[in-house]
């Protein structure tokens, strides 16, 4: 008799879960709207819950009360992050014109300098282009943040009720509790490194008296949320406004090596020893949910990449025929073992 194998089971089983994805992203991209705004909130209520809890259990406090308490807080906080980015997005607005004049200003130079070696360019277009192109660009990334901000108030709506349909006095156990202290942990890991890294950022910038300093640190601060990828863009962004500001050599260098410098240090060894084991991820699977989370939902997907497919990790763990699935996103390549029937 011929030799059995499991390679069949395995492209069945492939064979579905690529259905499964299919189907699923279909879903998640056409119910973004209400998606996005519920994973936010179930996030944020797994990051604050323990406050509720403490609340319930220990000060003996009534759970509308400590409902009320623990809302307040979320809206506190949410109201700082709120101000800090508004007040970026003025400091933004305020300099945009000047810079953009500094930037036309340098390009027509080096336009001149290319036009005297002999080559002939339209070089008032090009500047005209480079003009317009930069207002686009704050366009747009104005219009993504007021609508990030808007989007707010429907995350907190979910928020109160998931809240409020909390009981602190049930003891969680098993999947439940595996995904609520792993993701908690990240989340509150994540915070504090990036609320550090921020820090750190804005006045290495200020030391080396970069204007928009204070904005470069908070985009360090939300963009290391974006694993991998984050810290590389939080890293190349100040540099054309250091080109702009300085145009000298030595300044544009450390305006580039030290903030580097502190988000490589802070990704590659202090990060990894606080998150411990973390989300059993391989750094391939982490980029390519990157990709299909920020395909699906934009940037917030990106923000939610990591968690959300740890997440679906430890659930595909539960059951004995997607384990190979939940293995595959830890890294580990499923062995097929050649059975011989008699």
């Amino acid at each position: 008799m011929p030799v059995r194998t499991n390679e069949s089971k395995w492209l069945v089983t492939g064979s579905l879960a690529i259905v499964a994805v299919v189907a699923l992203a279909i879903a998640l991209a056409y119910t973004r709207a209400v998606m996005i705004p519920f994973v936010l909130a179930l996030f944020v209520v797994s990051l604050v819950s323990p406050i509720l809890d403490f609340q319930v259990i220990h000060l003996r406090l009534p759970r509308t009360i400590a409902v009320l308490v623990t809302m307040l807080v979320v809206i506190v906080i949410i109201a700082l992050v709120v101000l800090f980015i508004t007040g970026a997005i003025q400091t933004i607005i305020s300099t945009a014109g000047r810079y953009s004049d500094s930037f036309a200003s340098l390009a027509k130079t080096a336009f001149i300098r290319l036009e005297n070696l002999g080559m002939d360019l339209k070089s008032d277009k090009i500047v005209t282009d480079m003009r317009n192109r930069i207002f686009n660009l704050l366009t747009n990334t104005l219009g993504t943040v007021i609508g990030l901000i808007s989007g707010v108030f429907f995350v907190l709506i979910f928020v109160i009720f998931l809240l409020a349909g909390r009981n602190p006095h049930v003891v969680r156990s098993g999947v439940y509790a595996d995904i609520d202290q792993k993701i908690r942990r990240y989340i509150a890991t994540k915070v504090a490194i990036s609320v550090v890294t921020g820090l750190l950022v804005w006045l290495s910038l200020a030391m080396i008296g970069l204007e928009l300093a204070g904005v470069f640190g908070m985009l360090a601060f939300l963009l290391n949320f974006i694993p991998n990828i984050g810290s590389v863009i939080s890293s190349l962004l100040p540099i054309p406004i250091a080109v702009a500001q300085f145009q000298s050599f030595w300044p544009i260098i450390l305006v580039l090596a030290i903030p580097g410098t502190i988000q490589m240090v802070i990704g590659n060894v202090v990060e990894p020893k606080l998150m411990g084991e973390g989300l059993d991820l391989h750094p391939i699977i982490v980029l390519l949910a990157l990709s299909f989370w920020g395909l699906l939902w934009g940037i917030v997907g990106m923000f939610l990449a990591v968690p959300v497919t740890a997440v679906i990790r430890i659930v595909l763990m539960q059951f004995d025929s997607l384990k190979p699935i939940g293995k595959l996103l830890a890294g580990e390549l499923p062995q097929i073992k050649e059975q011989k029937s008699s």
